[in-house]
């Protein structure tokens, strides 16, 4: 008899797998074979992962139909087995298994449409945080102020694409009704994907310098990086218009100043 943790581990490579090697001798029902439950597993572990992932990407299904869906899911279940019991975790590397996923090469925006859901759906489940007091960042000196190092809150994420994955998302919307045309040549863009305060999803366009500010302040750089590196990409940015923008919608809802 196999222990329970070998049990386990074969378990889960027949149902992920099409070879069970012998594992199925060791699995004892009444009306099925072995091989028969082990297919039974199989299709409702691929039933419930290929649901789980149209769930959280219902653009690109959408955009590729459902039956081209369904067979890139069933690719990528192999590619990318679920490893947690949570189906909200599984998914997270569907945009990486699209870049290199030949049926879909002709496709070059999908990779970022991906990427985009999938900031969507972790934003969405995503820790709540109190906004940030505007009147606290005042008891802090001029000489200092560079040295703030800011906490984003946790339902933010950033997306950057060469292709115009925020217009191909809004004409897949359910409820969009006006004009379809997309020209994947019109350039790319930067966005802020963020969860407001009454739980809304917002897609938020963003400068070079604005982006630049709050993607170097979430990587750990401090205020005075940030300000550097914005101006640097965007010289006309208004920094202290986008930066109070930020405080006052909660993106940025916490500061620190080390201490020597």
């Amino acid at each position: 008899m196999l222990a329970l943790h070998e049990s386990q581990q074969r378990f889960a490579a027949a149902v992920f797998g099409e070879d069970s090697g012998d594992f199925e001798r060791h699995i004892h029902t009444l009306g099925l074979t072995g091989a028969q439950r082990l297919q039974v597993y199989r299709n409702n572990t691929r039933l419930s992962l290929t649901g789980a992932l149209g769930a959280v990407y219902p653009v690109v299904q959408r955009l590729v139909g459902e039956g081209f869906f369904e067979y890139a899911a069933a690719q990528y279940i192999a590619y990318d087995p679920s490893r947690s019991g949570d189906l909200h975790r599984f998914g997270g590397s569907f945009a990486t298994f699209l870049e290199t996923f030949e049926p879909a090469t002709e496709l070059c925006y999908l990779p970022d449409m991906a990427r985009l859901e999938w900031a969507c759906h972790e934003v969405f489940h995503a820790e709540r945080h109190p906004p940030l007091d505007p009147s606290a960042l005042a008891t802090v000196s001029a000489e200092r102020q560079g040295e703030l190092r800011f906490k984003l809150h946790p339902a933010t994420r950033f997306v950057e694409s060469a292709f115009p994955v925020l217009r191909i998302w809004q004409v897949n919307q359910d409820d969009y009704n006006g004009d379809l045309a997309v020209q994947l040549d019109e350039g790319g863009i930067k966005l802020l994907v963020f969860r407001n305060e009454n739980l809304d999803i917002e897609l938020q366009p963003l400068p070079e310098g604005e982006f630049h500010l709050l993607r170097t302040l979430v990587e750990g750089g401090d205020f005075a990086t940030a300000c550097e590196q914005a101006m640097t990409v965007q010289p006309d940015f208004d920094l202290p218009a986008g930066f109070r923008r930020h405080v006052l919608q909660g993106v940025l809802v916490d500061y620190s100043l080390t201490d020597f």
